[in-house]
C-alpha cells in the first residue's frame, strides 16, 4: 500500500513538473512572459494582431463582411504555423484566411521538458478583429491541445462541418446526367421541342438525361411554373417537392416514396380488380458526372380477366403462376391475384461531353414510335451495361444485357439466361433527316462460352462474330430506322427490321419461313389544328412469322416470357392512332388499336406456326407460303381513354380515371387464345415512372 501512495505521489508531482516545464510558442514581444498564463495571453494577442495586420494589408480586405471564423492550426517543431482547418460561411475569407497563415512569422516553438514539441490551437473569432481589452470577449475558445489528443480535435468537429456545408436543395436533378424515367406522358412534355428543325437531338435512343434534354426543355422552370407555392410542409412535398433531399457543393440526393394504387372493375367479365404497389426510390449525384438511381415496387394486384390469362399463360417453369407483364415473375395472391416484386437501378457516369458509361437493371427503347421492333420497354427490366459516344451529327449506342428465359431451368433450379449484344448508330443527315442503323446479337449461357468476349468490340458487324464463333451458337438481326421532319410540327418516322437476313428466301417469292422482318411507318403532328399542346400520332407496324424466333428456343428474342420488341410477337398487321393533350397540370390521352393478328392453333406449338416466340422453327408447318395471320387468325381492336391531373410534378405522381375497351376474337379457342370481350374501368393515384402496357 505504501508503495501504491509512492507511486500516486510520484505520478502527481509528474504531472505538475510537466505543467511547469511545458510553454507556449513565443513571439518575439513575448519572450520576456515568466508564467504559463502570461505566455497564453501573449501568444493570443500577438497571433490576432499579426492576423489583423496581414488581413488589412490584403488588397480585398475591404471586400470582406462581418462572420464568425473556427481555426483549427498548430506552430510544430520549428516554430512555423501550420493551418489545419478553416470553417466559415464565406468563401472568399476562407482563401484570404490561407493566403495569410504562410506570412505569419515564424516563433520559438513551444517546449515541453526543455524540448520543441508542437502545439495545437482550437480558435473561434469573429471579423472585424478587435484588439487589446477586447480581446479575450473576441477569443471563444483557445485551447493548446496535448500531443495525444492532437488527431481527434478535428473528428470532433465532422458533424458541424457536414451540418454547415449543407445546403437548400434546388432542382439539381434537372441540371444532371439522371435519366429521365420512361414515361408517354413525361416525353411528351418535350417531343415537339426536341424534334424542332435543326436541333442535332438523336430521339431514338432513350432514355435521355435531363442534362441533355435541358436546351430543349428546362424541367426546373416548367415545374416552377405549375406550383401551387405551398407554405405548410404537407403542402409542399405533397403538391411541389420531393419527400426529403439533401445537398452540398459535392453531391445531392433526392428520396421519394411514390404509390400506384389502381381500383377498378372489368365489367365484361364481372371481375374486380386493383393493384397496390408501394415505392421507395432515391436518386442523386456525385460531383458533376457520376449519377444513381435506384427504386424498389412492393406489389400486389389483379387485373382484367385477359391480363390475368396472358400472364399466367407465360408461367415459368420453376412453378410459380405467372409473369406479370411490363414487371416480371409473381406468385399467388389471394383470391386470382398476383404478388410480384420488382427492382431497377443504375449507376451512370458522364466521362466527358461525348462518352457515358452506365451499369443498371432497367429498360431501354430504340426508335421514335409507340412501338419499336429493335428494343422495347415493354420486357421486365434486364440487366445491361451501356455506352454511349456522341460526336459531331452522330450518336452510338452499344448495350449489352443478360436476358434470362423463365421456361427453361439449369441444372441447379435458375432460369436459363442468354446473352445479348445491341448498337444503334444515329445520324443526322441534315436539319431534317435522321437515319440509324440497328444490329443485335444473341446467344446462349452455354458451358465453355458464357459472355463472349468477341462481342465488347462495338465496331464489327456482329453477323461476321457470329459465323467466326459458330453460326449455329446464335441469331442476328439488323436493322434500319429514319425520322423526317417535314415542318416544326409535323413529322414522319419509320423502322425496318430484317432477322437473319437470306436475300435468296428474301426474293425468292415463295414467301419462305425465313423472309423474316417487321415495317414500322408512323407520323406526329404536334400542336394539331392549332391547339396548343395537342398530338397526334398515326402508327402501322407488322412483322411477319417467324421473326424474332428462332430454330433454338433458349435464343428467341424474349426476357422472362416476355418479347424484347414489339408485345404482340410476331404475325400481325397493326394501325395505332394516339390523341394526347396537356393543359397546366390537366394530362391525358386517347389511343385506338387494330390489329389482324396469328396465333398458334396448338397449345404445344406443335406444329409452329411463327407466332409465339417460343416455338422451335425445328418443327415448322411449312417453309414456304407462310403469311400474316395464319394458323389461327384473329382480330383485336383496342380502345384506351384516360384523363389525369399531374398533382406533383417533381415525382411525376398523378391521380387518373381511365376507361378500356377491347374487343378479340379468333377462329380458335384454346387456354392460350380465346374470344374476349372487355371493358375495364381503372381509378387510380400513381407515382409515374414506367409504361404500363394494356394493349396487348
Amino acid at each position: 500500500m505504501k508503495l501504491f501512495y509512492l507511486s500516486l505521489c510520484f505520478y502527481c508531482f509528474g504531472l505538475l513538473s510537466w505543467a511547469q516545464d511545458t510553454t507556449y510558442p513565443q513571439f518575439d514581444s513575448c519572450k520576456d512572459s515568466v508564467s504559463k498564463e502570461e505566455q497564453k495571453t501573449c501568444f493570443e494577442t500577438s497571433f490576432f494582431k499579426e492576423v489583423k495586420r496581414l488581413l488589412e494589408e490584403h488588397p480585398q480586405y475591404a471586400e470582406l463582411e462581418s462572420t464568425s471564423i473556427s481555426l483549427i492550426f498548430d506552430v510544430d517543431k520549428e516554430g512555423r504555423f501550420n493551418l489545419i482547418f478553416i470553417d466559415t460561411e464565406d468563401q472568399l475569407v476562407k482563401d484570404i484566411i490561407r493566403s495569410i497563415f504562410g506570412q505569419l512569422p515564424d516563433l520559438e516553438p513551444a517546449k515541453a521538458y526543455g524540448n520543441a514539441t508542437f502545439m495545437q490551437f482550437n480558435l473561434n473569432f469573429k471579423l472585424p478583429i478587435v484588439i487589446a481589452t477586447e480581446t479575450e470577449s473576441e477569443i471563444q475558445n483557445v485551447q493548446s491541445i496535448p500531443n495525444a489528443e492532437n488527431s481527434l480535435l478535428k473528428v470532433k468537429e465532422e458533424i458541424d462541418s457536414i451540418n454547415r456545408q449543407t445546403k437548400k436543395y434546388d432542382g439539381e436533378l434537372y441540371d444532371s446526367y439522371a435519366f429521365i424515367p420512361l414515361s408517354h406522358e413525361i416525353y411528351n412534355r418535350f417531343d415537339r421541342e426536341i424534334n424542332l428543325i435543326g436541333t442535332n437531338a438523336h430521339t431514338a435512343q432513350k432514355p435521355f438525361t435531363y442534362k441533355d434534354v435541358k436546351k430543349y426543355y428546362d424541367f426546373k422552370t416548367e415545374n416552377r411554373k405549375l406550383s401551387f407555392e405551398k407554405k405548410s410542409w404537407f403542402g409542399r412535398k405533397f403538391f411541389d417537392e420531393h419527400f426529403a433531399t439533401v445537398k452540398s457543393d459535392n453531391y445531392w440526393l433526392a428520396f421519394d416514396i411514390g404509390v400506384d394504387l389502381q381500383v377498378g372493375r372489368d365489367t365484361g367479365n364481372d371481375l374486380n380488380t386493383y393493384n397496390n404497389t408501394r415505392v421507395g426510390l432515391v436518386q442523386g449525384g456525385i460531383g458533376k458526372k457520376l449519377t444513381f438511381y435506384g427504386a424498389i415496387f412492393e406489389s400486389q394486384g389483379r387485373f382484367a380477366d385477359y391480363f390475368n390469362r396472358l400472364g399466367r399463360s407465360r408461367a415459368p417453369a420453376d412453378g410459380y403462376p405467372a409473369v406479370v407483364p411490363s414487371r416480371g415473375v409473381a406468385k399467388e395472391f389471394g383470391d386470382n391475384g398476383f404478388d410480384y416484386p420488382v427492382t431497377v437501378g443504375y449507376i451512370n457516369y458522364r466521362v466527358n461531353e461525348n462518352f457515358n458509361l452506365q451499369i443498371g437493371n432497367d429498360k431501354n427503347f430504340i426508335g421514335d414510335g409507340y412501338r419499336s421492333l429493335f428494343l422495347s420497354d415493354n420486357a421486365s427490366p434486364i440487366p445491361f451495361v451501356k455506352a454511349d459516344f456522341k460526336f459531331w451529327k452522330m450518336k452510338y449506342t452499344n448495350i449489352w444485357m443478360q436476358a434470362r428465359n423463365t421456361n427453361i431451368l439449369t441444372e441447379g433450379g435458375s432460369y436459363q439466361t442468354k446473352f445479348i449484344a445491341m448498337h444503334h448508330l444515329s445520324y443526322n443527315v441534315n436539319k431534317r433527316l435522321n437515319i440509324g442503323f440497328f444490329e443485335a446479337a444473341l446467344w446462349d449461357n452455354e458451358p465453355e462460352r458464357g459472355f463472349d468476349i468477341s462481342y465488347l468490340n462495338p465496331f464489327l458487324f456482329y453477323q461476321m462474330v457470329e459465323f467466326s464463333t459458330g453460326t449455329e451458337g446464335g441469331k442476328v438481326m439488323v436493322g434500319l430506322n429514319y425520322k423526317y421532319k417535314w415542318t416544326d410540327r409535323f413529322h414522319s418516322y419509320g423502322q425496318l427490321l430484317i432477322d437473319e437476313l437470306s436475300l435468296d428466301d428474301v426474293f425468292g417469292g415463295d414467301k419462305s419461313y425465313k423472309n423474316k422482318f417487321g415495317v414500322q411507318l408512323g407520323v406526329k403532328y404536334f400542336d394539331a389544328f392549332n391547339v396548343k399542346d395537342l398530338d397526334l400520332q398515326l402508327e402501322y407496324n407488322q412483322v411477319r412469322p417467324f421473326t424474332y424466333s428462332h430454330f433454338r428456343i433458349s435464343t428467341n428474342y424474349t426476357h422472362s416470357g416476355q418479347s424484347l420488341a414489339h408485345l404482340w410477337g410476331a404475325s400481325f398487321r397493326e394501325l395505332i392512332g394516339i390523341a394526347r393533350y396537356r393543359k397546366d397540370r390537366w394530362i391525358g390521352h386517347a389511343k385506338f388499336i387494330y390489329g389482324l393478328r396469328g396465333f398458334e392453333p396448338e397449345e404445344d406449338l406443335d406444329p409452329y406456326y411463327g407466332a409465339d416466340l417460343f416455338g422451335t422453327e425445328r418443327n415448322i408447318f411449312n417453309e414456304t407460303g407462310v403469311e400474316i395471320g395464319q394458323g389461327n387468325k384473329a382480330n383485336s381492336f383496342y380502345a384506351e381513354v384516360e384523363a389525369g391531373y399531374l398533382v406533383n410534378p417533381a415525382t411525376n405522381f398523378k391521380l387518373y380515371l381511365s376507361l378500356i375497351a377491347r374487343d378479340f376474337s379468333a377462329d380458335i379457342q384454346n387456354a392460350r387464345t380465346f374470344d374476349n370481350n372487355t371493358v375495364w374501368i381503372n381509378f387510380g393515384l400513381r407515382t409515374d415512372l414506367f409504361n404500363w402496357y394494356f394493349d396487348y
